[in-house]
């Protein structure tokens, strides 16, 4: 599936992936490929962007908020203060604040 997080000021990431975790309003909940269509508010929190085919260094240019997730070069964070998430068609969109 295809996730693009931006924000007022930039695009922060923009690319194909096999999961996405996001802090919900009522709790953390993650999103495969073909997940049913939603929209949905987000708290501040961590998104984690999960990429177990690919390591995140074939990723040339992250964005500064984009970070690896510890040890595993698979999976990436971005911190939010809140923001909106839609899935369709097996895109995903925030619009991270």
């Amino acid at each position: 599936m295809y996730l693009e997080i931006v924000s007022p000021e930039a695009t922060i990431f923009s690319s194909e992936v096999d999961s996405v975790v996001v802090p919900g309003v009522n709790g953390e909940f993650e999103m495969l490929k073909d997940h049913a269509p939603i929209v949905s508010l987000l708290k501040e929190g961590t998104i984690r962007i999960h990429t177990h085919t690919q390591s995140h260094l074939v990723f040339d240019e992250l964005h500064a908020s984009v970070v690896p997730h510890n040890d595993n070069d698979k999976i990436l964070t971005v911190k939010i203060n809140s923001g909106t998430i839609e899935m369709k068609d097996n895109k995903v969109i925030v619009l991270a604040d």
